[in-house]
Order: C-alpha cells, then structure tokens, then sequence
C-alpha cells in the first residue's frame, strides 16, 4: 500500500475489466491501489478521487478516526458508522465491511475517454472483500484487484431533481463498472419516493445488469441502488450502493435496503 508524501495530489490509473479506475489521495494520505468494479466521480464538492479495492477474502477495516469517532452511533447494533464530513450524510454497515478515510472517492470512467473524466462517483466510502477477486486482465504483470461492493455519499452540484439523481447514479454505475461498452445490459429503475428511519425523505432508483460476457475472470454483471434527497441547505445530496450482482458472496438485496434505512444527516 503505497503512501503519498506531502505535496499534490497523484493519480494512479488502474483497469478492472472494462472499467478505468484511478485513485488519488490528498497530499499525506494513503493511496491505495486497487481494481474493482466501480469508481466514483466528484460530486462537485471538491472531492478527491481514489478507487476500490476487492480480493478472494474479506481484507482487514481500514478506519479514519475522522469518520468513526466523530460523534455519531450507529442505529443498528453491532454495525459501524460510515461519515462523511463532505456531504453531511451518515449511515450503517455491517461489521465486517471496511472503511475509507473520508478523504476517498472512487468512480468510473468511460473507456473510451482519453481523458478519464468521471462517469458518477462517491467519497467516504465502505467496502465489502477490498479484494475478492485478482487478476492481470491487461497482462501489464500487475494484478489488479476487485472489491465485491462499496458504498459512498456525494454531493450532486449537476443534478436538476432528487429523481434524477437517483437514476443517473444507478446507471451510470452499473455502466461503468460492469458492462460497457454495452448500454443495452443496463436495466432502469423508475426513481420512486422512499423515507429513512430516520425521517429523510427522497427518490430511491435501482439499476442492473444481466448478460454482461466475462472477458476475464473478475468480469460480473453489477447492481446499484442510489438514494437522493435535500439537506437542509436545500442542497441534492445522495447514498449509493453498488456491487457484484449473480455471485455467490452478492450482497443481498435485504442488506442493501437495510443499509439504506440508515441513511441520515450527521450530528442530526
């Protein structure tokens, strides 16, 4: 795991599968170098922009006290409390997933853009098995590692609608880290109104895939569910979970609902 020494920000481009990721880490901050299957973009808040990690077994927490002693308890017992100072937005994951410090951000990218500008993305992240699955697809004698899902917030400085949002979240990473260059394997969700435990309410949007034809071993098919709604600033804002979809570790879509019931402000 590679450090980053003070100074600027370093992009590290990696592949997983059809998906360009790239990690970059604030000066004086771990970079950690992984392949998975999705990365995230800048929700025009400023983020920096790194990338997840997967392998063949559960990878050890990765905590920044930042995030976890801020404060905030988790509402299911025995769970651990994601924050992100960025956003504003808390919520619960199982034990044994993994935290990023808040200083993270994963996205995908289009392989087809030189430039490698952010489809849609997340900071703050929590991954589940940061390395579930490795491999040297591009034969660069580098292996590239894939998580098995993640999870993140960010702030949508683009959007229009808290439904738009949702959808365009959803989609967009299922395209990017599962199945393009094929669009037509994406199947939309209608964004549909939802309320936290916590009494927030926004547009929820699911999306998925089906039939995307490994090219590698790590190659799955991907699903994603995105939840957004305004802050009090009246700012879009919005959670997203995205994983493997059709393997036998998949998180189930129990979990993935249960996590998303957590969803709140911070401090709130």
């Amino acid at each position: 795991m590679p450090t980053q020494p003070a100074g600027p920000a370093v992009p590290v481009p990696e592949r997983r599968g059809t998906a360009t990721v790239v990690a970059v880490v604030a000066a004086a901050v771990v970079v950690v170098a992984a392949a998975v299957t999705g990365y995230l973009v800048l929700g025009g808040d400023g983020d920096e922009s790194a990338r997840p990690p997967a392998s063949t077994g559960s990878s050890a927490p990765v905590t920044d006290g930042a995030r976890t002693d801020a404060g905030e308890q988790p509402t299911v017992p025995g769970w651990r409390t994601v924050t992100n100072p960025r956003t504003g937005i808390a919520f619960d994951v199982p034990p044994e997933w993994g935290l990023r410090p808040a200083s993270w951000s994963t996205y995908v990218a289009d392989d087809s853009d030189p430039e490698e500008i952010p489809l849609v993305g997340f900071s703050a992240p929590a991954m589940l098995e940061e390395k579930w699955c490795v491999s040297d697809a591009d034969l660069d004698g580098s292996p590239d590692e894939t998580w098995l899902a993640a999870a993140g917030s960010r702030a949508e400085g683009g959007a229009r609608t808290p439904q738009e949002a949702a959808r365009d979240n959803a989609s967009l990473w299922v395209y990017g880290g599962y199945t393009q260059p094929d669009r037509a394997k994406v199947t939309k969700g209608e964004a549909e109104p939802y309320t936290t435990a916590s009494g927030i309410t926004g547009s929820v949007a699911t999306a998925s895939s089906m039939g995307v034809e490994p090219e590698g071993k790590c190659d799955t098919d991907g699903k994603a569910t995105a939840f957004a709604f305004k802050n009090p600033k009246g700012d879009i804002v919005s959670w997203t979970f995205v994983g493997a979809k059709g393997v036998r570790e998949e998180v189930p879509d129990t979990t993935v609902h249960k996590v998303l019931s957590t969803v709140r402000l911070a401090g709130g």
